[in-house]
């Protein structure tokens, strides 16, 4: 079949549901949300570039739920962001580990209502092209808010050939996003073998602290800055941006979402905070505590309210250190220090004084000889899913306009 035979439709045209998040009296208050329950209420937040994050979550009781009318998923859903952060994408696959979600007002759910017309993982990958979401900024409308109202919505085209090729297409994309996925789950897997062996080679088994070990505080070993404080504008092109909320839980950066700067704003931040190899980085306002060890030779961004700890002019610690700011210890002590109301923060003085125990060399010398290659292979999948990424996002146009014929 011929890109020629391919047909064009709004999405009004495919046996597609849009279905809208509740609205009115029912929609739940703020004290009607807590931190664990029966459904959990997702949030623009919880929608990423790469599907869903649930770093931060939110539920409802099930009394609650059920005087809710729209907005429930079922599974093979596909949720998108409407307003604020446009173009979002989530796909509600048989892996989420939630069996009750709701959405809320700022998005919506689409659902397929026949499979023999339009493949839901086809749909997913299209609604993931630069040919969406080009369409996306043409309809949205707000300056404040940018939105995207359901009437528009309806009209936004996708090109479909037949249900073959789109199951032949998705399976060629989807398979490059089971094996990023596959890293991204090893990789926490060899975290928590460092963290594990963390636990049991570096932390004091009793009150007493085994012989030549000695308490500091973290910022008598090496340097303790933040990033800058400043605004510079947003170019086209320059050298990303990197701030709190850019920095995930999974201790990856989300470039997708940063914005650059010209090469002398971040030339002139670089004066005060700059970021090298071996350094860590921890999110210190709003998201609190996600921690990032740098592991790359060429540090190609610049950091804005940014905690940055200078690890690299110590860096038989940098692991060790990483490890223990992901401590219970060091979270729990961070918490016990928020500062903020609206919205929580903690200090640069926070970061500078927190208390260390700190092992001898000969400790440090043995847990590195375990720590550092498990770290190595964690740099390694990240740059792997970096060129999957490339590749996936290269292919995933050419295949949506047919510039790459697939066979039946």
């Amino acid at each position: 079949m011929s890109f020629k035979e391919w047909k064009t439709y709004r999405l009004c045209e495919i046996p597609l549901e849009i279905i809208d998040g509740d609205r009115g009296k029912n929609y739940p208050k703020q004290d009607e949300f807590s931190s664990n329950g029966y459904c959990l209420f997702l949030n623009t937040g919880n929608v990423s570039l790469n599907g869903f994050n649930f770093s931060k979550t939110q539920f409802i009781t099930k009394s609650k739920d059920t005087v809710l009318n729209k907005g429930k998923l079922k599974r093979d859903d596909v949720v998108l962001t409407t307003r604020g952060t446009l173009g979002n994408i989530g796909y509600f696959s048989s892996e989420i580990p939630f069996d009750n979600i709701r959405i809320n007002s700022g998005m919506v759910i689409l659902r397929n209502r026949d499979e023999n017309e339009l493949n839901t993982k086809y749909l997913y990958q299209y609604l993931k092209s630069s040919l969406f979401k080009d369409q996306v900024i043409s309809f949205s409308s707000g300056s404040a808010q940018p939105q995207l109202p359901i009437k528009d919505l309806r009209e936004i085209e996708i090109t479909l050939p037949t249900v073959k090729i789109q199951q032949n297409i998705a399976s060629i994309l989807s398979s490059l996003d089971d094996k990023i996925e596959l890293n991204r789950q090893t990789n926490q897997t060899l975290e928590g073998i460092a963290q594990t062996l963390f636990q049991e080679m570096c932390v004091p088994k009793g009150e007493e602290l085994p012989e030549e070990w000695r308490k500091c505080i973290i910022s008598n070993l090496f340097e303790v800055k933040d990033g800058t404080h400043d605004s510079p504008k947003q170019k086209l092109e320059g050298k990303y941006l990197i701030t709190s909320k850019h920095l995930l839980k999974d201790g990856t950066i989300d470039f997708n979402s940063a914005y650059k700067i010209s090469v002398e704003d971040f030339n002139e931040i670089n004066k005060r905070s700059k970021v090298d190899n071996f350094d860590i980085l921890y999110s210190m306002i709003g998201t609190i505590g996600n921690t990032l060890l740098v592991n790359e030779d060429i540090v190609d961004f610049s950091i804005k309210n940014m905690g940055l700890f200078k690890t690299s002019q110590k860096q038989d610690l940098a692991s060790f250190i990483y490890l223990f700011l992901k401590s219970e210890f060091a979270i729990q002590y961070m918490k016990e220090r928020y500062s903020g109301s609206t919205q929580q923060y903690v200090t640069l003085k926070t970061l500078r004084e927190i208390p260390i125990n700190l092992p001898n060399q000969k400790t440090i010398t043995e847990f590195n000889k375990i720590a550092v290659p498990v770290f190595e292979q964690i740099k390694n999948n990240i740059q792997e899913n970096q060129t999957l990424i490339a590749l996936r996002d290269s292919l995933l146009p050419k295949l949506m306009k047919g510039e790459i014929e697939i066979e039946i």
